[in-house]
């Protein structure tokens, strides 16, 4: 089952958070913490790990706390989520890890790397503005993810 990872759930609060409901754009990791009930410990290597990647701007001080370094247009769940886990994997080898003893045997690997280029790509279609907005939410999404075998375009839903 493909899941993200609880540190990576926790980034996409607290960019959503700062794009939507903080006062002023503006939250401190404790403001952060105590809405959404994360430990706060957690949450502070998160922001200070997305800060670090160019994501938010950290400002000391009693007006302190984080804000957004770029639009919310500018930044897609993919940017997030691989700032937090790294590079999406769906399968245990990888294009230069030919440790595993199925390696040149294997009849699925191939498929299912293309699998997971198609999720990234749609994951890179949904920016953090559209997530940002209540008005999105009801909307499906409809993002052209490939192409068939007849050439017809495959919508994701």
């Amino acid at each position: 089952m493909l899941r993200l990872s609880k540190k990576a759930d926790y980034a996409l609060m607290a960019m959503k958070h700062l794009a939507a409901d903080a006062p002023h754009g503006t939250a401190s990791a404790r403001e952060i913490a105590e809405h959404y009930d994360i430990p706060l410990e957690l949450l502070a290597k998160v922001l200070q790990q997305l800060t670090r990647r160019g994501f938010l701007v950290s400002q000391m001080g009693i007006h302190g706390g984080y804000h957004l370094a770029r639009p919310t247009s500018a930044i897609s769940v993919a940017d997030v989520i691989q700032a937090i886990d790294g590079p999406l994997a769906i399968t245990a080898c990888g294009p230069a890890d030919e440790r595993c003893d199925q390696f040149s045997k294997c009849n699925v690997r191939d498929p299912l790397w293309r699998v997971k280029d198609r999720i990234i790509a749609v994951l890179q279609t949904v920016s953090l503005s559209e997530m940002a907005s209540a008005d999105e939410i009801d909307r499906p999404l409809n993002v052209t993810i490939g192409e068939s075998r007849k050439g017809d375009s495959v919508e994701g839903r």
